[in-house]
């Protein structure tokens, strides 16, 4: 009886239906997950191996007895990471130092993969393109991927052997793709047939120096006449030859009616440089595009759901432009200005401008010289669907517009980022977002450490800021539910609250702390913030984040740092370190971006008085091994006279400290006597160097350049066991 009674009881996964069981599979999208369902039993691993979509490739070309050959359902594999990075995968002379012929590569990814229809691959070589691509007839996405130099090759070759070879394109991405802006439209006009079957062409690169000028893009949308989403970088600045303008906006809109998103940036707004909080917001030069050119753009585009037009250049008394957007194009849900001004100018309580897109969810404006607290405002009742929300580089924000703002959207605001705007530093900028502090879940703001003291005697009213007064201070009396002002739901609500009490925010009666008094926090956690983006500047420190106002953040996972400055206008820091020791109070940080990519140094002997970038690192990165980080990607500073951003000693040292760390992305170089120190953290499953910035460096003496060198680390990375 015992026996039978142990026999009914011993059921065990494989005993599951396997509809169960694939429907299981299907609900784990995390990739560390999927896997580790697959060690639990033959069955999950036959489902998870044959579902699979979805690939990126981490090995060593050289090992190739490693290929997996189990995922014959990837449609998506992505081989721009595959080790050394960087290195041609294809040539007619291996540069990877693999002893198999490229050939040989070519097939047997095609074999291992035989249902590949996207594909992403670092294209150093030209024999790239010409071998692989070819292997999958039926290839509709492509995304080319190079940092270095582009080949000593006829204008427009890459793109010629591409496209003869696959016919059935619908999607190019070349964002961060180094060549030349005249290869594509030559391209284009001798494969007119795969041009006119694109749907998609991402031409959005920071690498050009002057993006793609006016008669390029009307060649361009020529060709693709079919477009759906277009993004591109180009010069609006009059001053330069072959600026876009009101001609080559139009013919965007006569050639790809079809199109439903749509960017146009301009290659200094790719930069990460944080501009001048003090500036005006006006540029000395107007860009040549009228508000009519805009109206004509707007109407035809009825489809567009995502539009970026961030100019860099004065785009004047655009509200009326604004408000045709939101007629002619109903479907709109993403929206980023640059250099608009008159985007928001209530008059008396009645919406204008971008106001009135009140199906808009994402909304990004930058450089708007005009706009104040009341547009903002106007902005927060207008837009009530807005989920995500950016401000950048606005002189005439500050907290309590900000904060007025995040008490109108405070049901729906989750992405909140603050950046360069001079009235909001750190903790005015933290103080403003207290509305929905409990809602959030990501965030940026620049590390500007101010006081919120200063904005208490403000107007002489503590922080409240009245709604129903406008510029002029005069009672505001067209509250009523109109068809220009108002027009939905959310606005009849408040204009029914407002009969019931005065439209007034009082942060210190509202917001006080558990104690009752108003010392300008609330005392409450960020319960749902994820993600938190800061900037600081070089040889601040990052110690005063918590006194700011975020002390308390119990989920967040992911934090995102970037440093930016010239250390050779420092001697020497204040304090010793940086303060990476602050972030231990967030319990479940385990993601890191350490960016000093823009922090500008001597790399070799500094001048009397100085510190090179070694002992800046070291200044950075000291403390980061007490933190429980999982992943880590870090960029080192730079010497721009050199071009180098190399790993130092003190770097490695430092970094050799974080135990807990599985996975370490350094972007720049290292010498291999210092990646050495890397196998010293116990669990550390993937390193690798990525030179993701340009111009990559094409030959390097030091031996971090060299394939060898980097395959040597990898295999004694390989070789070490792993506990789980």
């Amino acid at each position: 009886m015992a026996t039978a009674t142990q026999l009914t009881c011993s059921t065990i996964i494989n005993d599951l239906p396997d509809v169960i069981l694939s429907n299981i599979i299907a609900a784990i999208s995390d990739v560390r997950s999927r896997n580790s369902a697959a060690l639990v039993c033959r069955k999950c691993l036959v489902l998870e191996r044959s579902t699979r979509v979805s690939l990126t490739l981490r090995g060593n070309v050289r090992d190739l007895f490693m290929l997996p050959t189990c995922f014959r359902s990837v449609t998506h594999l992505d081989l721009s990471l595959i080790s050394p990075w960087g290195h041609p995968l294809l040539s007619p002379v291996d540069g990877a130092g693999a002893e198999a012929d490229p050939s040989l590569i070519a097939h047997l990814l095609r074999h291992a993969f035989p249902s590949v229809t996207s594909l992403v691959v670092y294209t150093r070589h030209p024999f790239t393109l010409q071998l692989l691509p070819p292997l999958w007839p039926h290839l509709k996405e492509i995304k080319l991927v190079r940092w270095h130099q582009r080949p000593q090759l006829a204008t427009g070759d890459e793109f010629n052997m591409l496209f003869e070879n696959c016919p059935q394109l619908k999607s190019v991405d070349l964002s961060t793709f180094y060549c030349w802006t005249d290869d594509i439209p030559t391209a284009l006009e001798s494969h007119p047939m795969v041009a006119s079957n694109l749907t998609s062409f991402n031409l959005l690169n920071s690498s050009f120096p002057e993006g793609f000028k006016s008669d390029e893009i009307k060649v361009i949308t020529q060709a693709c006449p079919n477009l759906k989403e277009f993004k591109v970088a180009c010069m609006f600045d009059p001053r330069y030859i072959g600026f876009v303008g009101d001609e080559g906006l139009v013919s965007i809109a006569t050639n790809c009616t079809k199109l439903s998103v749509l960017h146009l940036a301009d290659t200094s707004a790719l930069s990460n440089s944080r501009g001048d909080p003090n500036d005006e917001g006006f540029t000395e030069e107007d860009a040549k595009i009228s508000v009519g050119t805009l109206i004509e753009v707007f109407s035809g585009l009825p489809l567009l759901e995502e539009l970026v037009l961030d100019v860099c250049n004065n785009v004047r008394d655009t509200g009326p432009a604004l408000e045709i957007l939101n007629r002619k194009c109903p479907k709109l849900r993403s929206l980023k200005l640059g250099q608009f001004h008159g985007i928001s100018v209530p008059i008396e309580s009645k919406l204008d401008g971008v106001a009135l897109c009140q199906g808009l969810q994402s909304l990004s404006i930058s450089n708007v010289g005009d706009l104040n607290d009341m547009g903002l405002i106007a902005i927060g009742r207008g837009c009530s669907r807005l989920a995500k929300f950016e401000i950048r580089g606005c002189k005439k924000i500050t907290m309590r517009g900000m904060r007025t703002l995040a008490s109108l959207l405070s049901r729906t605001l989750v992405d909140v980022k603050i950046s360069c705007c001079k009235n909001l530093g750190a903790s005015s900028s933290l103080k403003a977002l207290e509305p929905i502090q409990r809602r959030i879940q990501k965030l940026h703001i620049d590390c500007v450490w101010d006081s919120v003291e200063e904005f208490e005697n403000l107007d002489g009213n503590g922080y409240g800021f009245d709604l129903n007064r406008n510029d002029g201070g005069e009672a505001s009396s067209n509250f009523a539910c109109s068809g220009d002002t108002f027009g939905c739901e959310e606005d009849a609500y408040m204009f029914r609250q407002k009969k019931r009490c005065k439209f007034s925010y009082d942060i210190n009666s509202l917001y006080e702390d558990v104690n009752g008094h108003g010392n300008g926090y609330s005392g409450r956690s960020w319960d749902k913030l994820q993600c938190l983006s800061l900037w600081i500047g070089v040889g601040e420190l990052l110690t005063p984040l918590t006194t700011a106002g975020l002390e308390d953040c119990p989920n967040l996972e992911e934090i995102k740092i970037r440093v930016e400055g010239d250390c050779r206008l420092w001697s020497k820091p204040s304090e010793r370190a940086f303060g990476l020791s602050t972030l231990l109070l967030y319990p479940k940080l385990s993601k890191m971006h350490l960016d000093c990519g823009d922090t500008i140094g001597y790399a070799h002997t500094a001048p009397s008085g100085q510190m090179d970038l070694s002992l800046w690192e070291r200044f950075y990165l000291f403390g980061i091994g007490n933190l429980s980080l999982a992943e880590l990607d870090y960029w080192p500073p730079q010497d721009r006279d050199v071009n180098q951003r190399c790993l130092s000693l003190p770097a490695a040292g430092l970094l050799q400290e974080c135990i807990t760390l599985r996975k370490l992305f350094i972007h720049g170089t290292a010498h291999e006597h210092f990646m050495m120190f890397l196998l010293r953290i116990p669990n550390i499953r993937d390193v690798q160097l990525r030179e993701d910035y340009y111009p990559a460096p094409e030959n390097d003496m030091s031996t971090e350049m060299r394939a060898d060198s980097l395959s040597r680390f990898e295999a004694a990375l390989n070789r070490r066991p792993i506990s789980d």
